[in-house]
């Protein structure tokens, strides 16, 4: 009987030391076991190994159960990763970290999101200011450590949770990009008509302190920080500010007065 039970459990995948274990404990068993059934009636006999094939049975419930659970576990793995990696995907939003503050206790236990462990040991929390002009409070920093980051750092936030994803270099800000003409421009003060006096007034106002700064200096004058178009659309406001940059060799930057603040 216990040759015949030993022949099912192979086919569902159970070793023999798997059922009975090292050779030395199953030698100590076979011995325990041929005492126990010398004596013992074949009605007795027939129940324990009712019992064993029981116990067997449960066994196997087990691992199945077990392996039903690690292919839960894998499947959860798997789609936490991919979560991660579609969250770590452009496009990020833009914002700059204005400050890093220490996070109370009470506000930690009261914060209802998630909780990172590593940023409630360090007790860290950071404001952040978007490019949407947002001021957000995150008590969870994110996937950059708190220690790499410091006030004005530029960084890369998710667009829902604002959880900061990547720390930026200096040179990547979008806003300045998104702005910046690769071309020089090519306009010349002859290509405007009906405005030799407003372009008069721009030679003296701008193009000549950043051509001859030394002419100012020399005669004391202080030249102004920046000058002011205004007009109806289509009267040369544009083209006089791409002559001048022309004139000057600086970069033109089309941009309006909300863009600034």
């Amino acid at each position: 009987i216990l040759l015949t039970i030993m022949a099912d459990n192979s086919k569902d995948g159970l070793s023999e030391k798997d059922i009975w274990g090292d050779s030395a404990d199953a030698k100590m068993m076979d011995e325990s076991e041929h005492e126990q059934i010398v004596g013992k009636s074949a009605a007795e006999i027939g129940s324990q190994t009712r019992m064993l094939e029981t116990n067997i049975r449960i066994m196997k419930q087990d691992k199945q159960r077990l392996e039903h659970e690690h292919r839960s576990m894998d499947a959860k793995i798997k789609e936490n990763k991919d979560k991660v990696k579609m969250n770590k995907q452009l496009p990020y939003l833009v914002a700059n970290v204005v400050e890093i503050s220490d996070l109370e206790d009470d506000e930690a236990e009261e914060d209802g999101a998630a909780v990172d462990e590593h940023a409630q040991k360090k007790g860290k929390c950071v404001v952040i200011k978007t490019t949407t002009r947002q001021t957000i409070f995150l008590p969870v920093v994110g996937l950059v450590p708190v220690e790499e980051l410091t006030p004005g750092d530029l960084v890369g936030v998710n667009k829902d949770s604002y959880l900061i994803l990547d720390k930026l270099p200096e040179e990547y800000d979008s806003r300045v990009k998104a702005f910046e003409v690769d071309e020089k421009p090519t306009e010349d003060y002859s290509d405007i008509g009906g405005l030799d006096k407003q372009i008069e007034e721009l030679r003296e106002a701008v193009v000549l302190p950043m051509t001859h700064p030394e002419r100012f200096v020399a005669i004391g004058i202080q030249p102004p920080k920046g000058v002011m178009l205004f007009g109806p659309p289509g009267t040369g406001k544009t083209l006089l500010a791409r002559a001048c940059a022309a004139k000057t060799n600086a970069c033109f930057l089309k941009i309006t007065a909300p863009q600034l603040v």
